[in-house]
């Protein structure tokens, strides 16, 4: 892992048009181009969705977790696309077989994993996965494209 390879939050913040709370990428620990993406989401209790999911037992929610790496694939997308011009904006264009394996709880520091699989006529397909400790917390296929802003 080189430095050169690193995104952090200045970086990420001029890329997804995401703001708090809904950003979801604290920082990209690795990426090769057309290939994989490895980023860090950490998980806190000050986050106003536990609030109400669920306030005796807080569980980061399922469908945050699939914006979590809808967000990384976006990054990964985002790093093919250098020679664009114009301004353009990142968006999600389809999930498959997403399948969630165990909770994701406030203290977690959730690993996001994107493995691009394929990419044709401006759609990118990834493989996703989110794990804690080294556990699958959630699995999915998710598609990206973008167009002008």
């Amino acid at each position: 892992m080189t430095d050169t390879n690193i995104i952090d939050i200045h970086k990420i913040r001029e890329i997804l048009p995401h703001r708090y709370p809904f950003l979801m990428v604290d920082r990209v620990l690795d990426y090769t181009l057309g290939e994989r993406l490895i980023a860090v989401k950490n998980v806190t209790i000050n986050e106003p969705f536990f609030q109400g999911h669920f306030p005796e037992r807080p569980v980061f929610p399922g469908v945050l977790i699939l914006e979590a790496l809808a967000q990384a694939s976006a990054l990964l997308a985002s790093q093919s696309v250098d020679d664009i011009e114009e301004d353009i904006i990142f968006l999600f264009a389809g999930v498959d077989k997403a399948r969630f394996k165990r909770p994701v709880e406030p203290g977690d520091q959730m690993m996001l994993e994107v493995e691009q699989t394929n990419y044709k006529r401006l759609i990118w397909k990834y493989s996703t996965k989110a794990t804690v400790d080294g556990k699958l917390a959630a699995s999915a296929e998710v598609m990206f494209t973008y167009r002008a802003i």
